[in-house]
C-alpha cells in the first residue's frame, strides 16, 4: 500500500496540506491522505452572494489574460504539482501512462485564447457576460428589457476518467465569473488540485483564484455534505458522476438548487453497406472504427461499443462482417500508444464473458480477447451480446443487420455519440437518430479523437446553464399608472 500521496484542501487561495485522513484509491492499490474536511467545511460555501462582486471588476479580456497565463504555467516539465498529479494518475487511472502523458503534455494548449472566446460566444454570448443587453421591442408599447448572464455559486462533482474534465471545470468557472467548490474524484484526486494550486501560486489575491476551491471527501459523508449542499451557500450542482452518485446527490435537491448532470452514456456506430464495396474501403473503415473503439482505452462515454453494420445477415453478409471484425482487431493493435494501449486493468468479469461466447461459435466470432489486448466480437445474427452495456477495455461488438432500422431502434436517451460511415448515411439518418435520443453524431473515427464544441455535451449546454440569466425591465410610469384606472 502506497500512502505517500497528499491531496491538499484549497479554499479560495488558501492551501491546507495536512493529511489527517487516509483514503483508498479506486485502482492500483493506492491510498492518499487529505485533510479532515469536517474541520473546514463551514468555510467552503460562499454564504454572502455579494462577495462575488469582485469578479465583475474584471473585463472578459482580463479573464482571458489570466487563463492564458495559467495555461503557460501548466507545463509538466516545470510544474511540480502536475508532475505529482501525473504520477498518481498513472497508478489510479484507467488510461495508460503513454496516454496520460499526452494529456498532461498538452494541458496548457487547452487554454487557447481564441477557442475560449469562441466557446463563450457560442454558449452565452460575450456581450451578455460583459453587460446588460437590450432585448428589442415588446408587444407592450414602451416596455423594454435588458438581460445579463451572471455567475453562480456551484459545486462541481467531477469525474476522473480523463484530465480534460478538471481543465474544463476550471475554464468554465472562470469565464462565467462563477464561484466553484470542486469535489475531487478518488481516481484522479490531484489534477484539479494541481491546476487550482498553480492559480493560487500565480496570483493568490486575484478574484479568479479567490473563487475556486477544491476538496476531497467520501461521497455520503454526513458531516460534510449537508453543509455543502445547502441553498444558502450554493445555487447549482454540476455532477459528472455515475448513476449511483447522481442519485445520491438528488437527496439534497430543494428549491434554490439547480442540478446539471453530465451522467454516463453509451455510444455506438452505424456502418452502411458502402463499407463493403472493396477491400481497400473495408480496411479504411476498420482503421477508423478501431479509433472509435480504442481511443483513450474506451474509458469515455464517447467510445464505441456496439457497432451495427449493414452487411446483411446472409452468408455473404456474415463473411463481410467477420472480415471487418478481423481487420478492426488488427487495426486496434496498431493504434499509436498516445491514443490507445492494451488495458492495464482488464475487467475480469468481462474477460469471463468473452471466454464464454468464444465457445459458442455458431452465434459469435471472437477476434482477440486472449489477454488484455482488447477484442472484437462479431455476432452471427442481428442482435448484440447480452453483456453489451459492460463492454470496456477496448472491446467492441459488431452486429450485422439487413437495414439500418435495427440500429436506429437501438438508440435511446442513454445514447451519447454515434459514429457513422459514409457521410451520406450520416445526413440521411441524423434527424431520425435525434428523434430517438442520440446526442452527438460524428464521422466514423472522430468519436473520441475530435470534438468541435466543448461547451455542449449530452444534448445540453452546461456552460449556458451554469449562469443565471437576469432580466431588468422598464416601462413608462404613466403607462403603469394607467393600468390601475
Amino acid at each position: 500500500m502506497n500512502d505517500d500521496f497528499r491531496v491538499p484542501l484549497i479554499i479560495r487561495g488558501q492551501i491546507i496540506g495536512d493529511g489527517d485522513v487516509l483514503y483508498g484509491g479506486r485502482r492500483g492499490g493506492v491510498s492518499f491522505r487529505a485533510p479532515d474536511l469536517a474541520k473546514y467545511v463551514a468555510d467552503l460555501p460562499l454564504r454572502t452572494p455579494s462577495s462575488m462582486a469582485d469578479l465583475y471588476s474584471l473585463r472578459f479580456e482580463e479573464i482571458l489574460d489570466f487563463l492564458v497565463a495559467l495555461g503557460e504555467r501548466l507545463d509538466i516539465g516545470r510544474n511540480r504539482h502536475l508532475q505529482h498529479a501525473f504520477r498518481l494518475s498513472c497508478l489510479t487511472s484507467g488510461l495508460s501512462e503513454s496516454i496520460l502523458r499526452r494529456h498532461f503534455q498538452h494541458m496548457g494548449a487547452t487554454f487557447d485564447r481564441g477557442e475560449m472566446r469562441r466557446m463563450m460566444e457560442r454558449s452565452c454570448g460575450v456581450d451578455y457576460l460583459e453587460g446588460w443587453v437590450d432585448q428589442g421591442p415588446s408587444i407592450f408599447p414602451g416596455l423594454s428589457a435588458r438581460t445579463r448572464a451572471f455567475g453562480a455559486r456551484a459545486v462541481h462533482v467531477i469525474a476522473g476518467n480523463a484530465p480534460i474534465v478538471s481543465i474544463l471545470t476550471v475554464i468554465r468557472n472562470a469565464l462565467t465569473r462563477s464561484d466553484a467548490i470542486i469535489k475531487l474524484p478518488s481516481n484522479d484526486p490531484l489534477t484539479a488540485a494541481a491546476i487550482v494550486r498553480t492559480m493560487a501560486e500565480m496570483a493568490p489575491e486575484h478574484p479568479l483564484s479567490r473563487h475556486i476551491s477544491v476538496a476531497y471527501w467520501k461521497g455520503g459523508d454526513e458531516q460534510v455534505e449537508p453543509v455543502i449542499y445547502d441553498p444558502r451557500g450554493i445555487e447549482k450542482i454540476v455532477a459528472w458522476g455515475g448513476f449511483d452518485s447522481v442519485k445520491h446527490i438528488t437527496r439534497y435537491l430543494q428549491p434554490g438548487i439547480d442540478l446539471i448532470t453530465q451522467d454516463p452514456k453509451l455510444s455506438g456506430t452505424i456502418i452502411g453497406r458502402e463499407a463493403f464495396a472493396d477491400d481497400a474501403t473495408m480496411k479504411q473503415v476498420a482503421r477508423r472504427l478501431a479509433l472509435d473503439i480504442g481511443a483513450q482505452n474506451q474509458e469515455g462515454c464517447v467510445s464505441a461499443r456496439v457497432i451495427y453494420v449493414e452487411s446483411g445477415t446472409d452468408d455473404v453478409g456474415l463473411r463481410n462482417a467477420n472480415r471487418l471484425g478481423e481487420l478492426t482487431f488488427e487495426a486496434l493493435q496498431r493504434l499509436p500508444d498516445h491514443l490507445s494501449t492494451p488495458h492495464k486493468a482488464f475487467d475480469t468479469a468481462l474477460k469471463s464473458e468473452i471466454d464464454g461466447v468464444r465457445l459458442n461459435d455458431e452465434e459469435y466470432r471472437v477476434f482477440g480477447g486472449r489477454s488484455n489486448e482488447g477484442a472484437v466480437i462479431v455476432s452471427q445474427d442481428d442482435y448484440p451480446v447480452d453483456f453489451s452495456r459492460t463492454l470496456a477495455c477496448r472491446v467492441g461488438n459488431i452486429v450485422p443487420v439487413d437495414t439500418t432500422d435495427t440500429a436506429i431502434n437501438s438508440v435511446n436517451a442513454y445514447t451519447q455519440t454515434i459514429g457513422i460511415f459514409p457521410e451520406s448515411l450520416k445526413e440521411a439518418l441524423r434527424d431520425r437518430l435525434a428523434y430517438q435520443g442520440v446526442q452527438r453524431i460524428v464521422s466514423l473515427g472522430g468519436a473520441a479523437t475530435m470534438q468541435h464544441n466543448m461547451e455542449r455535451q449530452d444534448a445540453i449546454e452546461p456552460v449556458r446553464r451554469m449562469v443565471k440569466w437576469v432580466t431588468e425591465e422598464h416601462a413608462p410610469g404613466e403607462l403603469l399608472a394607467s393600468l390601475a384606472d
